[in-house]
């Protein structure tokens, strides 16, 4: 298991740690390369990396378009390409297709709400846009799930909570 980032107010510092429930022990992870101090944040499973994108700075309360691959095995971090990157955002779903990262919806500062995205492919180190023909209105703090061929996205929030979704078919 692998923790990183969270909330350390105004003192900040980047930490996590890789759990081994075999030998029921904790090491830290590197902190080389290294996102900025963030939480919430996307996280992902690729079945080999964690992949960490945007989020709110601890610091000095930025919010991100960034973040970094982290190879547990290696225990290195390789900071991942933000060009044609989805705007800044905090509190955004993401979820993992088997191939690449789709992270959408989230908000810059609460009550302003995205209804955008983009699909990160850790291979080539790219984002593409998703699309906005047939999105639901932007929200944060969503639910997401892949199916095998689409990522769901169900309630959340925008200027209420929300109690509606859609589908997105990459």
């Amino acid at each position: 298991m692998i923790i990183w980032g969270g909330d350390l107010g105004q003192n900040g510092g980047v930490s996590g740690g890789r759990y081994d429930p075999a030998s029921d022990t904790w090491s830290p992870t590197s902190t080389v390369n290294a996102p900025w101090p963030r939480r919430s944040h996307v996280v992902a499973w690729t079945g080999s990396e964690m992949i960490v994108w945007g989020g709110w700075d601890t610091v000095d309360y930025g919010v991100h378009d960034d973040g970094a691959r982290y190879d547990p095995v290696a225990d290195t971090w390789t900071p991942i390409s933000v060009t044609g990157a989805p705007s800044r955002r905090i509190a955004a779903s993401g979820v993992w297709t088997g191939s690449r990262l789709i992270v959408w919806g989230g908000t810059v500062s609460y009550g302003d709400d995205l209804r955008t995205g983009g699909r990160y492919d850790p291979a080539t180190d790219t984002w593409t846009p998703t699309t906005l023909a047939g999105a639901p209105e932007g929200r944060s703090r969503l639910t997401a799930v892949w199916t095998g061929d689409r990522m769901i996205v169900w309630g959340g929030a925008a200027a209420t909570l929300l109690s509606s979704g859609g589908e997105y078919f990459p």
